[in-house]
């Protein structure tokens, strides 16, 4: 049986920083076994304490283990490319963004950056944990809203998986071949000291 590569063997970054931080990536090959309540609180305290705007905590998560009557209405929202290694996953989760200030109902327009900061709070917490954490986009946002009776005042962020590492080679044949740390693009080709200029 093959396992996950390790990041530390194919991502070094050009200036020091917290190991955690390039061991994240988002396998798909998951076991199918549950992780725990006591895991499953700890991954949401995480995402708890990531910085907000007033400290609105804008972020909610709905979510559906596997095994369990919620499952098959967070699956069935999944496109068929992710149903087919999703289908090994402990947990999907849709994330909310609440769009509006609770204090004055005024839009909030950094809501989504906010989620954004939850979701990697949980991703890392994930992976100190020895779990898989793969977010996604692809879904029907429009289902969710509607079948997960969202209401009108969130948005649909995204998606993720949590579960357990698993073996790629029981991936599709496609999907298997994905299943490696991806590089990044050098920080200097992000960063911009002044207005932006295009490259």
């Amino acid at each position: 049986m093959s396992q996950l590569p390790d990041p530390a063997q194919s991502r070094q970054p050009d200036h020091a920083i917290e190991p955690l931080i390039y061991r994240r990536w988002s396998p798909r090959a998951m076991t199918g076994e549950p992780i725990s309540q006591e895991e499953l609180l700890t991954l949401f305290e995480a995402a708890r304490w990531a910085p907000s705007t007033y400290n609105e905590q804008e972020w909610r998560f709905l979510y559906a283990r596997r095994e369990t009557s919620q499952w098959p209405a967070f699956f069935g929202l999944l496109m068929e490319a992710n149903q087919l290694w999703c289908q090994h996953a402990a947990m999907l989760v849709v994330i909310l963004s609440h769009k509006v200030f609770a204090k004055n109902g005024q839009p909030n327009p950094v809501h989504l950056f906010d989620c954004g900061s939850a979701f990697e709070n949980l991703a890392l917490q994930g992976t100190a944990m020895g779990l898989v954490v793969h977010g996604m986009a692809g879904f029907d946002f429009e289902r969710a809203q509607r079948e997960l009776k969202v209401p009108e005042d969130y948005a649909i962020a995204a998606m993720f998986a949590v579960g357990r590492p698993g073996d790629p080679d029981k991936l599709p044949e496609k999907l298997r071949q994905m299943e490696a740390p991806s590089g990044r693009r050098p920080v200097k080709e992000s960063i911009i000291e002044g207005p932006y200029v295009s490259p």
